[in-house]
């Protein structure tokens, strides 16, 4: 192990604790002597630095890496942050970059680089030049000299050293301001952004009503992933923008307002066929009971008020995955986490409603068995339902289907099942306690 001078352990110590301030020194240094210095950090420090500096030079710096020093780095980046900077690579590069990392990275990486067909991620540039708020005039003009020759800018975008977004600088505005005073000092702070995961109808929108002639796009943390032009989407024709809700009913997102009739009743029937048969499903576990409802009438009375709750809680959950999978601010790998929060949310919302259902049964009834069977039954099927609302949509993914498409049939059955199941059961568990 190589013995470090006294200078150059107090450099990897200020380095390793203060990396913000080591990426600004770091863009104004040699390319070359920066690789030197960063060979000997961890990979965890390494990743810290490169996630400080502004995107175009830390990838410029991330191209010039020797093999063994960028893939241990990366797996220490942020996804969404080492996804950003291998899209400035070349396309051969960035393509055996990604088949030398481990399977579990590359997978981790792969989704941020890819967008659906009529999404804004499609449409954005990911060569985009932005500059860090710390910086000086005089420095900001230094590097647009330097690293923006070629590019055509009318507006130079601020990020912080987390890459986050702050803000927008005009070129004229950057000239005439004082050299020695950082850009935060000079920048607008009120602009745009749009989601990568939005829809290109969602551009035109916005440019007109901001009239602006570019869009910064970013992530859900803030974090700048590229810039669109409003010239390249506005012959883009506006979307229905229903589809999302449309197919999670069972309706197909090809079928518009003045679709013909019979192309309708074909993409709407077979679902509400399956409907149909777990409707049926749904019967005949009320069927299972039929003697206990017989003898309890109120059980009747009382069923629909389990069933709606669980109903409601699975919905919820739901909608709460299917948005976090759609931006994909989850992934399937997270699935025991989440369907963990949910369930304690479902949990914690069960306990609560359940107190109040059972001091309006009890007073309604004057019954603490069927008190006590309402409220077990109501706890049992909203946990069931935050779970069920939790996991649906993570398995239709990891299945390669779209969670839209029929989540909320399958939601219903399973609700409807636990709420029925878990009332009528104890009902006839505790049966001695409602005479």
């Amino acid at each position: 192990m190589t013995t470090l001078a006294p200078t150059e352990q107090m450099h990897h110590v200020f380095i390793g604790k203060f990396p913000d301030e080591a990426a600004h020194v770091f863009e104004s240094n040699d390319p070359q002597e920066v690789i030197r210095i960063l060979a000997d950090l961890s990979p965890t420090i390494v990743a810290k630095v490169l996630s400080a500096m502004s995107p175009s030079l830390a990838a410029d710096l991330l191209g010039i890496f020797p093999q063994p020093l960028l893939l241990s780095a990366l797996p220490h980046l942020q996804p969404s942050v080492a996804a950003s900077l291998l899209q400035r690579m070349p396309d051969e590069t960035r393509v055996a970059t990604l088949a030398a990392l481990p399977q579990q990275i590359s997978a981790d990486i792969g989704p941020f680089m890819e967008y659906p067909e009529d999404s804004v991620g499609m449409l954005m540039d990911v060569q985009f030049f932005a500059l860090p708020e710390d910086l000086t005039v005089e420095e900001a003009i230094q590097q647009v000299r330097t690293h923006a020759a070629t590019q055509q800018l009318n507006e130079i975008y601020i990020i912080d050293r987390r890459q986050a977004l702050v803000g927008v600088l005009s070129l004229r505005d950057l000239f005439l301001a004082s050299p020695k005073k950082n850009l935060a000092v000079y920048m607008k702070r009120e602009l745009p952004t749009i989601h990568p995961l939005e829809n290109q109808e969602q551009v035109v929108e916005i440019c007109n009503e901001w009239k602006v002639l570019t869009i910064p796009v970013t992530d859900l943390d803030g974090r700048l992933l590229g810039i669109i032009s409003s010239q390249d989407i506005i012959q883009v024709e506006k979307e229905e923008a229903t589809i999302s809700m449309q197919t999670m009913v069972g309706a197909s997102k090809d079928e518009r307002a003045l679709s013909p009739p019979r192309f309708a009743i074909k993409k709407r029937l077979p679902w509400l066929q399956i409907n149909l048969l777990t409707a049926f499903l749904a019967a005949f576990v009320v069927g299972l009971f039929e003697d206990t409802i017989a003898r309890f009438t109120a059980l009747a009375v009382l069923l629909p008020v389990v069933a709606g709750q669980s109903g409601n809680t699975g919905a919820q959950a739901l909608a709460v995955v299917m948005r976090g999978l759609a931006l994909r601010d989850i992934r399937p790998s997270q699935w025991l986490r989440v369907t963990l929060k949910e369930s304690y949310v479902a949990l914690a919302n069960g306990v609560a409603v359940a107190a109040t259902t059972c001091t309006a049964v009890f007073f309604w009834s004057h019954s603490w068995g069927l008190t006590l069977v309402i409220g077990v039954s109501m706890i049992i099927s909203m946990v069931m339902a935050g779970f069920a609302g939790a996991i649906i949509p993570i398995i239709l993914r990891s299945l390669k289907q779209d969670p839209a498409q029929s989540s909320s049939i399958i939601l219903t059955t399973v609700t409807d099942v636990a709420g029925f199941f878990s009332f009528l059961g104890l009902a006839t568990v505790f049966s001695a306690l409602l005479e």
